[in-house]
C-alpha cells in the first residue's frame, strides 16, 4: 500500500537560520506580518529581532505575544482579530510548540470557516492555511515541521488534536542558537517530548520506511545530547543536535503518528495544565514497559540507537534495554514522577481518571500503539505512573 510523506516546502537549519526570516517572508510576497509568540520569548527580545529582520526586508509587522502554554481557542481568536485589524498577509510564529501551534491554528482559521472543533482529527481541513513561517526556540515539539496542531478548549477541558497537510508551515527556520536561553527544567521536558515523538513514531502501527529512518536518527541524536544540553545550556553542539533531532522527530511522527503516551498525555494537560513535555515524560517509561511485548524487535532497535550494548542478549532482554535506557535518562535529567507534580491533586486525579482514559482513547492515538490498551488498563497505567 502506498505511503505519503508530507513536510514543509522549505526547511533551513543551522546557526543563524532565523536571520533568513525577512528574505523568506519577502519570497512569500508578504507586506505585513503577524508575529505570534509568548510573553517570555517577547521579553528575551527574540521577537524584536524578527521585527528588525522583517523591516530590513521592507516588511511591516505587529506582535501578538499573548500565547499561553498549551494554546487555547481564545488565543487563536485573539490572534485572528489582530491579523485582520492590522491587515496582515503572513504569520511568523517564534517560540516553543505553543506559539507555533497557535500560529498554525490562526493560519488554518483564516482560510477555513466553521468551528475549530469541526476540524479535529485527521485530514478534515479542506483548505491550506495562510502563509506561515515557523521558528522554534526549544529543541522539543517539532511543530515547525509537523502537520499537527493541538489547541485547548478550556470550556470542555479538551485538547483538540488536528492533523492535516493543510497545517504545514510554508517555511521552517531551525536555529539552535535560539535555544541557548532555554532553562534546564524546560530543556529536560521538551527534550523528552522530542524523544517520545521519535520513539512513538518508530513503534506506531502507521510507521513506514522513511519515518523509521528519521525516527531512529532522532532517537540517536536526542538521547546522545539531552544530558549535555540540560547540564550546560551553552553547549552549542549539544543544543544543535537537540534542535535538529527534535525537528527530525517532528518529521517522523507527523507522518507515522504518535501512540499511547500522547493519547494519555493530552488529558493530563487539559485537566491539570501540565506542560506537554512534562506530561509525556512522566508517562514514557511505564507506557514503554507496557508496550514492549507488542514489537520487541523495534524496541531492540531503539536500544541500539540509544547506544545500549545489547549484542548477545535474548530478544526480550534487548527490547527491555530500551526501557531501562529511557529510565536512566529521565532520572539523570531529574524528571519527576506524575505524583510529584505540584499541579496534580491526588483526589482530583482520582475523580477524573476514568474520563481521562476515555479522552485518551477518543483522541485516536492509542489505536496506533503496538499493544492495544483498554480503558481499564489505561486507568491502571495512570495510577502506576502516579
Amino acid at each position: 500500500m502506498p505511503t505519503i510523506l508530507t513536510l514543509p516546502p522549505t526547511i533551513i537549519t543551522g546557526a543563524g537560520a532565523s536571520e533568513n526570516v525577512g528574505e523568506q517572508a519577502k519570497r512569500l510576497g508578504a507586506t505585513n506580518a503577524l508575529i505570534v509568540t509568548d510573553p517570555g520569548i517577547a521579553k528575551i527580545g527574540y521577537a524584536d529581532k524578527v521585527v528588525r529582520n522583517l523591516h530590513a526586508a521592507g516588511i511591516g509587522s505587529t506582535c501578538f505575544s499573548d500565547v499561553t502554554p498549551d494554546p487555547t481557542l481564545q488565543n487563536v481568536r485573539d490572534g485572528l482579530k489582530q491579523y485582520a485589524d492590522e491587515i496582515c498577509d503572513v504569520i511568523v510564529s517564534i517560540g516553543g510548540g505553543s506559539a507555533i501551534d497557535c500560529g498554525k491554528g490562526i493560519a488554518m482559521k483564516l482560510t477555513n470557516d466553521g468551528d475549530f472543533a469541526d476540524y479535529m482529527g485527521v485530514d478534515k481541513i479542506p483548505n491550506p492555511g495562510a502563509p506561515l513561517i515557523a521558528i522554534p526556540t526549544t529543541g522539543g515539539t517539532g511543530s515547525e515541521v509537523s502537520k499537527v496542531t493541538v489547541i485547548t478548549d478550556t470550556e470542555r477541558n479538551v485538547k483538540m488534536m488536528l492533523s492535516s497537510a493543510c497545517l504545514l508551515a510554508h517555511i521552517a527556520l531551525v536555529d539552535p542558537l535560539l535555544s541557548l536561553t532555554t532553562p534546564p527544567h524546560l530543556t529536560a521536558a521538551v527534550g523528552v517530548d522530542a524523544l517520545t515523538h521519535a520513539i512513538e513514531a518508530y513503534i506506531s502501527k502507521r510507521a513506514q520506511p522513511i519515518t523509521d529512518a528519521l525516527a531512529l536518527k532522532a532517537i540517536e541524536m536526542i538521547s546522545g545530547s539531552l544530558r549535555q544540553a540540560w547540564a550546560d545550556g551553552e553547549n552549542i553542539p549539544a543544543r544543535t543536535d537537540m534542535m535538529i533531532g527534535a525537528s527530525i522527530a517532528g518529521m517522523a511522527f507527523s507522518n507515522s503518528s504518535v501512540a499511547l503516551v500522547h493519547g494519555m498525555s493530552r488529558p493530563i494537560g487539559a485537566y491539570f495544565h501540565v506542560h506537554h513535555g512534562l506530561s509525556n515524560s512522566v508517562l514514557l517509561r511505564d507506557v514503554m514497559a507496557f508496550s514492549v511485548v507488542g514489537v520487541p524487535d523495534r524496541f531492540a532497535d531503539i536500544a541500539r540507537a540509544m547506544g545500549e550494548p545489547i549484542d548477545g542478549l535474548s530478544p526480550m532482554h534487548q527490547a527491555d534495554a530500551a526501557v531501562s535506557a529511557v529510565e536512566r535518562l529521565v532520572t539523570d535529567i531529574q524528571m519527576p514522577r506524575l505524583g510529584e507534580i505540584d499541579k496534580i491533586d491526588r483526589d482530583k486525579f482520582e475523580d477524573v481518571i476514568e474520563q481521562m482514559a476515555a479522552d485518551a482513547i477518543a483522541s485516536g492515538s492509542p489505536a496506533n500503539n503496538p499493544r492495544q490498551a483498554t480503558a481499564e488498563e489505561i486507568v491502571a497505567l495512570y495510577r502506576q505512573c502516579f
